[in-house]
């Protein structure tokens, strides 16, 4: 079982944030998420950002991810199952794995749907992907499928068209919907097939994606495409069971935290949408993000009996 100083679960704001402070710190870290940027990739300008008039959240969350990467975070894709506290470490499983912390970030925010159709679960990391910009690049050359609606989808087809060979887009609205520059984006794009009014019935493979098979709502006709991976892009759902006997929530099922991001139980800490903090924006998320990681860092660090921190002021040479 692969062991760290802190596993954050969750990739958007607040997740990325933490892992920037915590890796900077020199802790081992671990960031087990679905996808990276989460609500953040449904919109595509964000204006309120200090530093950016203007951003796309695909785009700060790539900035996100290549910071916290540049400091020694590791990250997995996957989807955290269970979580237990064994003694004074936490065991994390997932679809595929199983880990062990000293110290836990809950960040997860909201989390991206699954498509619930035939194949999922059994494919989830064998060319099913939640996040394009995560697992793109592994699809260079091939033919993939985005399964989904809004600008959001849009955004991932217009990403993956540029590093896949053929991207088929499966939706079930009956026309495109999004800005302007968006949809001449994707007018403009040649290695695209779209398929209207339609929704997915089945992901097919064996050990790997091999095709997806399709149902157009009108006719009742199914379709099947031969290709190596899909991608969801079907929106975000509030997902906190799993934690509920973990952690205190409340009655909207968030995470309490006091203000130094702790949880009711020692060694856990949250930050970002998942918490009880009224204002959901992606900058008092990413702030949350630090003060979680300093807190985790002062906990594993007086476990470790040596000396705790106020701040990140280090400077830290490359």
């Amino acid at each position: 079982m692969d062991s760290y100083d802190t596993i954050i679960v969750g990739g958007a704001s607040a997740g990325l944030s933490a892992a920037i402070y915590a890796a900077r710190q020199g802790m081992k870290t671990l960031v087990i998420t679905k996808d990276i940027g989460g609500q953040a990739l449904l919109t595509t300008d964000i204006q309120n950002y200090p530093g950016f008039d203007m951003i796309g959240g695909f785009e700060l969350a790539n900035k996100f991810k290549e910071q916290a990467e540049h400091y020694g975070t590791e990250f997995v894709y996957d989807e955290v199952l269970k979580i237990s506290k064994e003694g004074d470490k936490f065991s994390l499983k997932t679809a595929g794995k199983e880990y062990s912390s000293m110290s836990l970030i809950l960040a997860f925010g909201k989390t991206p749907r699954d498509l619930d159709v035939e194949g999922e679960s059994r494919l989830k990391g064998h060319g099913i992907s939640y996040c394009a910009i995560c697992d793109g690049p592994l699809f260079k050359g091939k033919e993939v499928a985005v399964v989904g609606n809004g600008s959001h989808a849009l955004e991932a087809l217009v990403y993956l068209s540029s590093v896949a060979g053929k991207v088929y887009y499966i939706t079930n609205a009956k026309k495109l919907v999004g800005d302007d520059e968006l949809l001449q984006t994707v007018n403009s794009i040649e290695n695209k097939e779209i398929y209207f009014d339609s929704v997915p019935a089945s992901i097919n493979g064996s050990e790997s994606v091999e095709a997806v098979t399709f149902q157009n709502k009108s006719s009742g006709e199914n379709k099947t495409v031969k290709l190596s991976g899909v991608f969801a892009e079907k929106g975000y759902i509030a997902k906190s069971e799993f934690v509920r006997n973990l952690v205190d929530l409340n009655e909207n099922n968030e995470v309490v935290v006091d203000k130094y991001c702790k949880t009711s139980t020692d060694g856990v800490f949250a930050c970002g949408d998942v918490t009880d903090t009224p204002y959901k924006q992606a900058v008092i998320s990413a702030g949350q993000g630090a003060i979680a990681a300093l807190s985790a860092y002062n906990y594993v660090q007086k476990k470790k009996g040596k000396v705790a921190a106020k701040s990140d002021w280090k400077l830290i040479k490359n």
